[in-house]
């Protein structure tokens, strides 16, 4: 069960941060994120975590029981 939660958390952070650094480097318009480099970094940051955690999850090997 661990296993899911570690891969859900991990794609909203992907996708949470993928329209945060769309936001703060002005491609996504609309709000006050839009064209701030403080939005990107965060966003970037959220990317590359969820990146992690979604990698870690994918290679690691089912425990045998």
């Amino acid at each position: 069960m661990r296993r899911w939660i570690t891969l859900a958390v991990g794609v909203v952070l992907v996708l949470v941060g993928a329209v945060w650094v769309l936001q703060g480097i002005g491609v996504i318009t609309g709000s006050f994120m839009t064209g701030q480099k403080l939005w990107f970094l965060i966003g970037l940051a959220a990317f590359l975590v969820g990146v992690v955690l979604v990698a870690a999850n994918v290679t690691r090997r089912k425990p045998t029981s």
